[in-house]
């Protein structure tokens, strides 16, 4: 029958295009994929399930403090001083570091004209690890917010110890808790950010020896891994094990606040005690 026939084709088929890999990332948390550029208007916060993606100490620093300031201690820059050899040698990766970052940024500035020192871990320099650089960078703050007569902030985002360099790694977790109790006795104030991720011996020192403990929603935080810790106990993990919300539960934090509200915890946090 003719009239079933289309004598003309009039719908052009057009090649299939490749959405662009840099417009588009899947949450991690439920799955999602998510407009990116949508995504970091929301300040990297999923819409659908709010998880809070990690993000650069540059966008830290923009939320938190009042306006842009200067990082602080740009000298000190990680070294292979064990000659470190692996796949990569320690100097190979750190080669490929641009503009010669470090695990952490720290700043002098203020939080609604109240000063504060402000360190900012990078998760992207090495997954955050504590290497000798960080633990001198963060000690150098610690005796700035001293002098200054300021509290000090640490925003935790690590892996843990650099594997790279061994013990003196693990070194700097007890220099940077030594630095904190020092400051602690001379009435100093300190707030501890955990942000996803904060694990090993970051969580184990002082990411929790804060004054006061805040952390994003959804953030994973512990010393080691979910599967480690089944294997070792042969336990099943409750459910949202090693997140923000089960350690608030279990006394360990004392606020969960999302990062468009960060800014103003800290301030009445500050107001209140100091």
């Amino acid at each position: 029958m003719s009239w079933f026939t289309r004598k003309k084709q009039n719908i052009e088929k057009n090649p299939k295009k490749d959405l662009p890999s840099d417009l588009w990332i899947k949450c991690p948390n439920c799955g999602e994929i998510l407009y990116i550029p949508e995504l970091e208007a929301n300040n990297f916060i999923c819409h659908h399930c709010n998880f809070h993606f990690p993000i650069t100490s540059e966008k830290y620093q923009e939320i938190i403090l009042d306006e842009k300031v200067d990082s602080l201690f740009s000298e000190v820059t990680s070294i292979d001083m064990l000659g470190f050899k692996a796949n990569k040698s320690y100097e190979e990766i750190l080669e490929k570091v641009p503009n010669n970052k470090e695990a952490v940024d720290c700043f002098f500035g203020k939080i609604q004209e109240r000063k504060v020192v402000l360190c900012i871990m990078n998760f992207k320099f090495i997954g955050g690890s504590m290497g000798s650089a960080v633990g001198e960078k963060i000690s150098k703050a610690i005796n700035l917010a001293s002098e200054k007569n300021c509290p000090i902030i640490i925003l935790c985002q690590s892996g843990g110890a650099r594997m790279q360099e061994g013990a003196l790694s693990l070194m700097q977790l007890s220099k940077i808790s030594t630095h904190l109790a020092k400051f602690s006795k001379k009435g100093g104030l300190y707030i501890s950010i955990l942000t996803y991720p904060t694990t090993g011996g970051v969580t184990a020192s002082f990411g929790m020896q804060a004054d006061v403990t805040i952390a994003e929603p959804k953030a994973l935080i512990g010393f080691a891994g979910q599967r480690v810790i089944k294997q070792t106990t042969s336990q099943e993990l409750p459910d949202h094990f090693q997140t923000s919300e089960f350690l608030k539960e279990k006394g360990f934090i004392d606020l969960v606040v999302d990062r468009k509200n960060i800014k103003n915890s800290i301030s009445n946090v500050l107001e209140v005690l100091t």
